[in-house]
């Protein structure tokens, strides 16, 4: 355990930042799921609503540093693709 003033403040900084970084981890991640799940189930309207709602939280990961914005991409991308996928799939 730290023992220095500076120490200890580190230290409490430290729990501040790990607190807020695996909120911000959780809400991709939470995102990312639900989206996958309004995929599966095959529901146009729901999949294209909720992949709205992902791509703000994939580029607000991007600005809190949880991904790389070529990540960020590369999840968009493959998402929008299924997510089109349904849409033909539901209108054909």
């Amino acid at each position: 355990m730290a023992n220095h003033v500076s120490a200890l403040k580190r230290a409490r900084q430290t729990e501040k930042k790990t607190a807020v970084n695996r909120a911000n981890r959780t809400r991709f991640r939470s995102s990312l799921r639900a989206l996958r799940e309004a995929i599966q189930q095959g529901d146009a309207k729901a999949a294209n609503e909720q992949y709205r709602a992902t791509v703000s939280v994939i580029d607000k990961g991007v600005q809190k540093g949880v991904i790389h914005s070529n990540t960020a991409s590369r999840y968009k991308s493959r998402l929008n693709a299924r997510v089109k996928a349904v849409a033909t799939k539901k209108s054909a």
